[in-house]
């Protein structure tokens, strides 16, 4: 497989109409159209259905659109690394990194990284941390900022010094809003707001019960999403503290959860991991606050 012709592949994807993806990319729809179907001969695999009007992947095509995707942009990722490989002061940098209070430590290292280096760009993919570690293992970022499950004998690390705490999101008229905090039991009984991610890695150790016996109203992926809902009153989110604004002027409200330890964050990237100079001054920023 040409690296151009899975160019053609994920512009026609993308835009689902053949003529105008050629358009995006400059070539002619023919010459598209032509080697389309002959990466089709090579995969042995019919990748669209094509209409009158629209293309529509097979599930052969979703899967290749999947791994072009990553392909792409680890193609995209190591061009640019050897376009940076004698500048130190120009260079992309990319980070993997969840939803949490903790990300300001990292901000801060990273804009004083960018005074002193203004041509020096931070890419930030946010994702949970099955995605990030994917991602990251990939080669396609090159830190990540993780919770404390991850096996770190995996990686190279550095603590970070903020701690996450889980709590209950919920409207301020909600009559459990009176209460200072919740115990784990508790939430039991509720009708839950989570994210896919603490159904799959966090509940399992909090409760002795399986996730499918819980009382789940909706899940999120940005948490954003699942204050909305805890407004719009479909149940009470379980999320970390600081991440939604709770204060004066807010209609919701956070309580903790009790028995619930802090969670500890990581910068973590891969053992054996060769730095562009952009992103090599960037560890030693974090190294010179962290370590």
């Amino acid at each position: 497989m040409e690296i151009r012709v899975l160019r053609y592949f994920l512009e026609t994807a993308r835009e689902g109409n053949m003529t105008r993806a050629a358009a995006r990319l400059f070539v002619s729809q023919p010459t598209m159209s032509k080697q389309l179907k002959e990466l089709e001969r090579e995969l042995g695999a019919k990748l669209f259905v094509r209409s009158n009007y629209s293309i529509k992947l097979t599930e052969a095509g979703a899967l290749l659109r999947e791994r072009a995707e990553d392909i792409i942009s680890l193609v995209d990722k190591t061009e640019a690394e050897f376009k940076s490989l004698e500048d130190v002061t120009v260079g992309d940098i990319y980070v993997g990194a969840p939803e949490s209070e903790g990300m300001s430590a990292f901000a801060e290292a990273a804009r004083d990284l960018q005074r002193a280096y203004p041509k020096i760009r931070c890419n930030i993919y946010s994702g949970n941390r099955t995605d990030v570690c994917e991602r990251l293992d990939k080669g396609l970022l090159d830190l990540a900022i993780v919770m404390g499950y991850v096996d770190l004998s995996k990686y190279n690390y550095l603590g970070l010094p903020m701690k996450d705490t889980w709590g209950v999101l919920m409207r301020k008229d909600d009559p459990l809003a009176e209460k200072e905090s919740f115990a784990i039991s508790e939430l039991a009984a509720l009708p839950l707001i989570c994210s896919r991610q603490w159904l799959e890695q966090e509940a399992p150790q909090w409760f002795p019960i399986s996730a499918g016996e819980l009382k789940v109203a909706a899940t999120y992926t940005l948490v954003f999403n699942g204050a909305v809902m805890v407004k719009a009153g479909m149940g009470y989110a379980v999320v970390l503290d600081k991440l939604v604004s709770t204060g004066l002027d807010s209609d919701l409200a956070f309580r903790p959860l009790e028995g619930v330890g802090q969670t500890d964050l990581y910068v973590i990237w891969r053992k054996q991991q060769a730095f562009t100079p952009a992103a090599e001054l960037l560890v030693r920023e974090l190294r010179k606050r962290f370590q």
